[in-house]
Formats: C-alpha cells, sequence, structure tokens
C-alpha cells in the first residue's frame, strides 16, 4: 500500500485561528492542506508580523506548490497585503477575524447599527484573563478599565462552537468591562469558505 501523497498547499494563518483551522480540516478530510501558524501574540505587535509573515512565504514556496494567508490585516496598514502581492499568495477578505467570522455584510451592518462594540471569539474568551486583564494591565490597574474601554457600549460574543461554559466566560468579561452582552453564533463564517477555495485550487 502506497504512501499518502504529502499536502501540496499551506495554509499560513495566526496563531488565534488555529484551533479553527485544524479541526475545519480534519472535519472536512482536506488531506492536501497543512498549516502553520504566527503567535497569536503578535496582535500585540502588528508592526512585526509582515516581515514573519514573509519569512514564512519565502520558504514555504520552496515546498509547496500553493501558499495562502489566513490572516486580516489586523492593524498593519496594508502591510499584510504588500507581503501577499510581492510573492503572488492569496490572503483572506476582511480586516480582522471578527469580519470574516461575521461575514462581511452582517459585520457591516452590525457595526453600522452600533459602532460600539467590543468583540470576542472563542479563542478570546478563553484567553480573556491572560490577554485583556493582565495583557492590558488591569489586574493591577483595574482604574484603567475605563480608560480602555469607557467608549464602547456592547461586548459582542462572535461564538464559533455552541459552548455554554464559553457563554457564560463571555458574560462574566462583559460584566467585567462593564458592557452589555450580545452573543451571536457565527459559526467559521467565510473562513470555512476561504479553506475549502482553498482546496480546491
Amino acid at each position: 500500500m502506497s504512501a499518502a501523497a504529502p499536502p501540496s498547499t499551506l495554509i499560513i494563518g495566526c496563531g488565534a485561528l488555529a484551533r479553527e483551522m485544524v479541526s475545519f480540516i480534519d472535519a472536512a478530510k482536506l488531506d492536501k492542506i497543512a498549516v502553520t501558524c504566527l503567535p497569536a501574540h503578535l496582535h500585540n505587535r502588528p508592526h512585526k508580523i509582515p516581515a514573519i509573515l514573509e519569512q514564512k512565504i519565502r520558504r514555504a514556496q520552496r515546498t509547496y506548490d500553493r501558499v495562502f494567508v489566513l490572516y486580516g490585516d489586523c492593524g498593519t496598514g496594508g502591510e499584510i497585503d504588500r507581503v501577499c502581492t510581492r510573492y503572488g499568495v492569496e490572503r483572506i477578505d476582511g480586516s480582522h477575524c471578527y469580519e470574516f467570522y461575521a461575514g462581511r455584510e452582517d459585520f457591516k451592518e452590525l457595526t453600522d447599527a452600533e459602532p460600539a462594540c467590543f468583540f470576542l471569539t472563542d479563542y478570546l474568551v478563553r484567553h480573556f484573563k491572560r490577554l485583556i486583564v493582565t495583557g492590558l494591565g488591569l489586574d493591577r490597574h483595574p482604574e484603567l478599565r475605563d480608560d480602555y474601554f469607557g467608549n464602547y457600549k456592547k461586548l459582542v460574543y462572535l461564538a464559533q462552537t455552541d459552548d455554554p461554559a464559553l457563554t457564560a466566560k463571555a458574560e462574566l468579561a462583559a460584566q467585567f468591562l462593564g458592557l452589555a452582552f450580545e452573543r451571536r453564533r457565527t459559526g467559521l463564517g467565510e473562513l470555512a469558505d476561504f479553506m475549502k477555495r482553498a482546496a480546491m485550487a
């Protein structure tokens, strides 16, 4: 019995999306796709993302037939797109994961109706304490909460899964930040569509 052919397509993604990407590949049996991710903590230093992404793309193009990027612009001011254009690599549409999880049209409607939304995904709910509370120093300086979040009105949890424990954590996060709470079940949204398209390329 011959061994299975190695994956011919690589998707380079954000570490905050790794769990969802791998789960989707396994569920859809997309054997021709491999995944590698940049560390999620780079969101705190977005100016570093383009150079690290470029290194990943250059190495990947020596091995894989096709390379795709599953990353929003993520505050890089278009630098990720410039890297992708330079190497002929397709990136998922959207400025950030909130947009492609919710779907661009639905996200626009949501933010047009209430611009002052703070968003969480499954990943951000799981790591809320580390990334938001500790990461912003709110555990040491709770008085900073209103400086950071005083202009927001609502926390919107864009849920990839139906997990009551995560929903409860998201509600507690909203209470901690002093914001109204809304949950929207998005599933993987346009992330799934992008990965299916990459598999057929």
